[in-house]
């Protein structure tokens, strides 16, 4: 297993043939991905004795989503070091593979007793206090392992961006973030959805091959024709008024579903048509029932959840695809546990939701009475609320489901929530990059980044960006201006 958290280049003359490289692993990196253990390849992980009496707080927090996340890492370092001796524990213990099958070691593991150091008569350690020693005590601990062994590299490795500066502030040579969970360098590089293609995409085309299947036109190109490399359900679009859908790629040819502009336009979902070719391309893709699930991302306004919701009461109402609506997001990190809130969970997450309430007004706020037709469409289509703290462990069957705000999830809970998915239904992934409120999140490193990326080129799934903000003309220039 290849680690994405190898060093910057290293003063080869300074370090000997025999050095080892050592990671030193804040609570936050195992709180992001409790399987971070895993991620090294052959080097020494340690984790700090602060880190675990952390993670042993965290554990009991009525705090969902990091409760969870806190005890599945301690399960892990426990399988790992279960049958170790206390001196095998701290000097390290091997790490194999946590689905089995292989039995060539994937590193050490040792845990520092960084309570028995005292570094009163040390000033190049950060001192401690009963108020802000954790995150000294980590540092000082890679601070510690450095001055031991000066031709060992020692690496701090946490999501915290102050404790990094403090790290190298105070010496440490080698401070990072966690990456394993980026799957891209530049968030620009991130997958649209759509390829567009300058001047005409016939012009650039000598052979071509067309079939008709059904009602269905499919043209075969030579992949060369393409500017980049296509994946699966990205759409074509030319300057004249070409649309093809890829349904094949290979390195020799691209297979593209031949799609009409106007009929693209002209598509209706519950009284909803798309406003420009993007959002009618969303729709497209939704409209699909071989695709299990659906990714779209944009700025607030660009009528992507207003999408999601109308084709979801269409295709429950009207087509009977499915039997119920989820609706579900995850709650700020300060209401992480709507307990406190009065209600069933449905009333609890109704502060959360309010904009699955302020689309349905939209769908339904010209009917003669809107209250009656919202609470009926309501109890027809069997919408329920969801928290995601609550639903792990469970399994959705003949479900119409939409994930809203996925951007500030990481890869752990999306792909949690993803497997939740049973036969016979969809889920739908709502995000906005641009909007992120999880101080340990980036960009680069949101699940919905991550989901973007690893299911491309997954046959049943549908991405696209939309740009163009429809909600008013006044958002449309805050979007851009603020």
């Amino acid at each position: 297993m290849n680690s994405r958290l190898d060093p910057e280049v290293v003063d080869e003359a300074r370090m000997p043939a025999s050095a080892t490289k050592s990671y030193v692993l804040d609570t936050n990196v195992l709180l992001h991905d409790p399987m971070a253990m895993y991620s090294f390849a052959e080097h020494t992980i340690i984790i700090p004795m602060t880190v675990l009496e952390e993670l042993d707080q965290i554990k009991d927090r009525r705090d969902k989503d990091v409760s969870r996340e806190a005890r599945i890492a301690i399960q892990n370092i426990d399988k790992i070091l279960a049958n170790a001796s206390t001196r095998e524990i701290q000097e390290g213990v091997e790490i194999f593979s946590p689905v089995g099958g292989d039995d060539s070691s994937m590193g050490t593991l040792a845990v520092y007793p960084d309570q028995l150091l005292s570094h009163e008569n040390e000033t190049t350690f950060l001192r401690t206090n009963i108020h802000h020693d954790n995150d000294n005590r980590i540092i000082n601990v890679a601070l510690k392992l450095q001055e031991e062994d000066e031709g060992a590299f020692v690496c701090l490795v946490t999501k915290d961006i102050n404790m990094r500066l403090k790290a190298k502030g105070s010496g440490l040579l080698h401070v990072e973030d966690y990456r394993n969970d980026k799957v891209l360098d530049d968030i620009d590089l991130l997958a649209s959805g759509k390829m567009q293609v300058e001047g005409s995409f016939w012009d650039r085309i000598e052979v071509v091959t067309t079939t008709q299947e059904l009602r269905s036109t499919i043209h075969e190109v030579a992949a060369t024709a393409l500017d980049e490399t296509p994946y699966l359900n990205q759409f074509v679009v030319d300057q004249k008024g070409f649309v093809g859908r890829v349904l094949e790629a290979s390195e020799e040819c691209v297979k593209l579903l031949d799609l009409n502009p106007e009929i693209l336009m002209s598509q209706r979902v519950w009284g909803l048509t798309p406003r420009n070719l993007e959002q009618a391309l969303a729709l497209h893709l939704v409209r699909q029932p071989e695709l299990a699930m659906n990714v779209l991302i944009g700025p607030a306004g660009s009528g992507k959840t207003l999408l999601a919701l109308a084709y979801g009461l269409q295709a429950i109402l009207e087509e009977k695809r499915y039997n119920k609506l989820i609706i579900a997001r995850s709650t700020p990190p300060i209401a992480e546990d709507i307990g406190f809130l009065p209600g069933t969970e449905e009333e609890k997450m109704a502060p959360w939701l309010a904009a699955f309430e302020d689309n349905l007004e939209v769908l339904h706020g010209g009917d003669e009475s809107a209250f009656g037709s919202i609470e009926y469409v309501k109890e027809r289509a069997n919408v329920q609320f969801k928290s995601l703290n609550f639903m792990r462990g469970r399994s959705f069957s003949n479900a119409y489901i939409i994930i809203d705000e996925a951007q500030g999830l990481t890869q752990f809970q999306l792909k949690s929530i993803i497997t939740r998915v049973g036969p016979n239904s969809k889920i739908v992934i709502l995000g906005n990059l641009a909007q992120i409120d999880n101080k340990y999140i980036t960009p680069l490193t949101s699940g919905l980044t991550y989901v973007v990326e690893r299911f491309k080129n997954y046959a049943g799934s549908g991405l696209m960006h939309i740009d163009g903000i429809e909600r008013s003309e006044l958002a449309a220039f805050a979007e851009e201006n603020l």
